[in-house]
């Protein structure tokens, strides 16, 4: 089953909140939390989405090498201006499934068009 959500004015986490329970499959009537979900889910104008206050400059998205002094920090406003809205889009969403050997499943289910 394909979903489509249309993120034109909508805040991020609007947006992937809603993704991500169509991608777990949650809607359907006979949801199993072991079982693959079928659902695949589109979102269109992604490039239209909308931050709320300093959220941009506020929020920062953490990596480490494992070595010591390896932490590196990267705001939204960098993430978005190096690889795209659809990468902090996917970032949002990507937290939001459980961490499970289906999650990478379910993000091959997800397509996010600017």
């Amino acid at each position: 089953m394909e979903h489509t959500l249309d993120a034109t004015n909508k805040p991020l986490g609007r947006v992937a909140s809603a993704a991500a329970v169509l991608l777990r499959g949650k809607n359907t009537p006979d949801f199993l939390r072991h079982l693959k979900p079928k659902n695949r889910v589109r979102i269109i104008n992604a490039g239209q989405l909308t931050f709320s206050g300093n959220k941009r400059a506020a929020k920062t998205y953490l990596r480490h090498s494992g070595y010591p002094g390896g932490q590196r920090t990267e705001t939204l406003d960098e993430l978005i201006a190096k690889k795209g809205v659809t990468e902090a889009l996917r970032r949002a969403i990507y937290g939001m499934l459980p961490d499970n050997k289906l999650r990478a499943i379910m993000m091959k289910n997800l397509i996010i068009t600017e």
